[in-house]
């Protein structure tokens, strides 16, 4: 008996070492999001036009927190991304300026999991710089004097407008409706149009270009916006890792600089 408890207790200790590597091993494939060699390569973010400026500084952020990576970016309107998605647009991430169009690309099995809201906006008037025609709240857009553009009914923008003009009772007669935000905020800065409705983070990203005139009935329309990683997605580690790093610390950071409200 004694000359095999030498061998009994070895048996016993390679036993244990490979129940121990088998449990790490279990552990690192629930969650590949969590390994960094699991994070890496290509992927695509849909993105609605707002985000344009953060999500781009975002990416650039994450890359580098990442090496291996590389986030390539679609912007334009939510409803716009949304159909694309649903038409079968190859895409890994979807950040819509709205829960609307989300809800669409859920219903149609385009999304994994559960989106998650990371941010908020709200509608602002911007003008010609100095406001030379001396708009001062969201009825002066009511006369047929002031060219004003507006965004799309569909587009999450203007949803909000419409939202804000049954709030009010007020009808704007747009010279112009736009399918994307940035698109509005191009038709003031080049002079085709007097006046926009546009988001208060266009508007302060916009700087001295434009001036803008905040009007309290914007409390009436506030767009909440969801990210969420898309069943089609064949790199699912870095896409979850991505949408991880916008709702987290670096991602409310950056938004909050630019203007965004918590969602």
């Amino acid at each position: 008996m004694q000359t095999l408890r030498p061998a009994f207790a070895a048996l016993v200790a390679v036993t244990l070492v490979l129940a121990g590597c088998g449990g790490a091993s279990e552990s690192g494939a629930s969650d590949p999001a969590a390994t960094g060699d699991a994070v890496g390569g290509d992927i695509t973010v849909f993105a609605a036009a707002s985000l344009r400026a953060t999500f781009t500084e975002l990416g650039t952020r994450f890359e580098a927190e990442h090496p291996g990576t590389s986030v390539e970016f679609s912007f334009a309107g939510s409803s716009d991304l949304a159909t694309q998605l649903i038409s079968g647009a190859p895409a890994d991430v979807f950040a819509s300026a709205d829960t609307k169009n989300m809800t669409m690309a859920v219903d149609a099995g385009v999304v994994a999991g559960d989106p998650v809201d990371f941010a908020s906006n709200t509608l602002t008037i911007v003008t010609a710089p100095g406001n030379p025609d001396r708009i001062t709240s969201f009825a002066d857009l009511a006369n047929p004097d002031i060219l004003t553009v507006i965004c799309a009914p569909q587009v999450p923008c203007g949803a909000a407008t419409a939202a804000v003009e049954a709030a009010t009772g007020a009808d704007i007669p747009a010279v112009s409706e736009e399918s994307s935000v940035t698109d509005v905020l191009g038709k003031v800065t080049s002079g085709q149009a007097d006046a926009g409705l546009v988001y208060v983070t266009d508007a302060a990203g916009a700087g001295d270009s434009v001036t803008a005139v905040p009007f309290p009935e914007a409390s009436e329309a506030v767009n909440t916006y969801p990210v969420a990683t898309l069943s089609g997605s064949e790199n699912d580690a870095t896409a979850r890792a991505f949408a991880e790093f916008v709702t987290g610390p670096v991602g409310r950071d950056v938004l909050a600089r630019a203007g965004f409200a918590a969602p």
